[in-house]
C-alpha cells in the first residue's frame, strides 16, 4: 500500500513539475526553426519590363520618341555601422548592419542569421562591450540598452526599425537576447 501511495505522489509531483517547467523552458524550441527572408528596404525591385528590344508600334498619329531604357538610379541605403555575430549561450552566426535609408529612417539589418530558437528572444542595441565566451553571456542588460523588438526568426535575413530619437553614439553592440533567462544567444560589436 505504501509503494502505491508513493508512486501516486511521485506521479503527481512529476505532473506539477512538467506543468510548470514545460511552458517556462519550452524545450521543443531546441528542434524548431523559423526562417525569415525580408528584403532590404529601398532595394531595387526585380524588373518587370519586357525582354524584347523592339519598341511597341503605335498606329496612326505622329511617331513617339522611344522611351529611355536606362532607369534613373535609385538612392541606396547607406551603411553606418557593421558587425559580425559571435556565439554566447547558443551557437550563433551572421552579420549585422545599421543602415540609413533614403527616406531618412534607419534600420538594423541582420543577414544570414543562424541561431537556436528560444523563448522570448529580443534584438537589442546595447552599450555593453561584446566579450567572447561565458563572460559575455549576461552583460547586455547591465547598462544602457534598447529593445528593437522580438526576433522574427532564428534563420535568415531581417530588418528592425531604429527609432528616430535614438542616438547611435551611445550603443556599441547588438545582442540576440533571451529575456526569459537574461542571457545572450549571440552578439556583435558595431564598428
Amino acid at each position: 500500500m505504501r509503494k502505491r501511495t508513493a508512486g501516486i505522489a511521485a506521479a503527481a509531483v512529476a505532473v506539477v513539475v512538467a506543468a510548470v517547467a514545460l511552458p517556462l523552458f519550452q524545450p521543443w524550441r531546441l528542434v524548431t526553426d523559423k526562417v525569415v527572408d525580408e528584403a532590404l528596404p529601398g532595394a531595387v525591385p526585380i524588373s518587370t519590363t519586357s525582354s524584347s528590344t523592339t519598341p511597341p508600334t503605335i498606329s496612326g498619329g505622329p511617331k513617339q520618341p522611344a522611351p529611355s531604357t536606362t532607369p534613373a538610379p535609385r538612392p541606396q541605403p547607406k551603411v553606418l555601422l557593421t558587425g559580425k555575430l559571435i556565439t554566447h549561450e547558443h551557437k550563433t552566426s551572421g552579420t549585422v548592419a545599421v543602415l540609413a535609408l533614403p527616406d531618412g529612417s534607419r534600420i538594423l539589418r541582420i543577414e544570414n542569421l543562424d541561431t537556436s530558437d528560444g523563448p522570448d528572444l529580443k534584438v537589442w542595441l546595447s552599450d555593453a562591450q561584446v566579450t567572447p565566451g561565458r563572460a559575455g553571456w549576461h552583460v547586455f542588460d547591465d547598462g544602457k540598452y534598447r529593445n528593437l523588438g522580438s526576433l522574427k526568426g532564428n534563420h535568415g535575413n531581417q530588418n528592425y526599425a531604429i527609432p528616430h530619437d535614438l542616438t547611435l553614439d551611445s550603443f556599441r553592440s547588438v545582442a540576440i537576447w533571451c529575456d526569459r533567462f537574461n542571457v545572450s544567444f549571440g552578439a556583435a560589436t558595431l564598428a
